[in-house]
């Protein structure tokens, strides 16, 4: 449900900025295309992020459950903002690599700045949802996801786009709000969570070792 409310948004999104026309639908499509291209190795991170949490917890190690998801989230942040730098330091250079239209191009700068807005918080959130499925928790990433994209980010993005005028650039800042907040809320989360694991952990263990736990 959770890569089907993230999907989802951008297929919809996509849907919309083509009432705009040939232009923007273009720009749209080469700039989702790079941050899709970029997201790819945080995905692949949480993938290992969420084998190497579940393993920790597997054999009741709350210190490395914490580390391994520590360690995974500052890898995929890392990865993400150095993209952020490439989208803001060469976005022409992307943009020509897909057309030589001059009007493509500038529009497609807008977009990618935008998308270097959220790179830091999409490497963020996507980590964080792997991470956190090491530890068994789905179902928390998914209402974040829902929450964001569908209540908060596409209604913003849309009002932005049609009421005020800001065309594609309109919906892709309601979508990087989106991302921003479901970075933040999953990081704390994540926080939050690995501390209760580990006062849990150690709240069991002192049972198992008192003297009525041993008997």
């Amino acid at each position: 449900m959770q890569f089907t409310f993230e999907s989802g948004v951008f297929a919809l999104a996509t849907a919309l900025i083509a009432r705009l026309g040939a232009v923007p639908l273009a720009a749209h499509q080469i700039a989702l295309n790079t941050v899709a291209f970029t997201y790819m190795v945080p995905l692949g991170i949480a993938s290992a992020a969420a084998v190497r949490v579940g393993q920790a917890i597997g054999r009741k190690d709350p210190q490395g459950a914490g580390d391994a998801g520590g360690t995974a989230i500052f890898l995929g942040s890392a990865f993400m903002t150095c993209m952020s730098v490439v989208l803001l330091v060469v976005p022409r250079w992307i943009a020509r690599a897909y057309t030589p239209d001059e009007t493509i191009i500038q529009s497609t700068i807008a977009l990618l700045a935008a998308g270097a807005a959220f790179q830091l918080f999409d490497g963020i959130q996507t980590v964080a949802t792997g991470a956190l499925r090491g530890l068994g928790d789905t179902r928390t990433p998914m209402f974040c996801h829902f929450t964001a994209y569908w209540v908060i980010g596409l209604p913003l993005g849309a009002w932005l786009c049609f009421r005020r005028g800001w065309g594609a650039f309109g919906l892709w800042a309601g979508l990087s709000l989106a991302l921003i907040l479901i970075g933040i809320v999953l990081l704390v989360v994540w926080q939050r969570k690995v501390r209760q694991l580990g006062t849990l952990i150690s709240k069991k263990m002192e049972v198992v070792n008192s003297p009525a736990g041993q008997f």
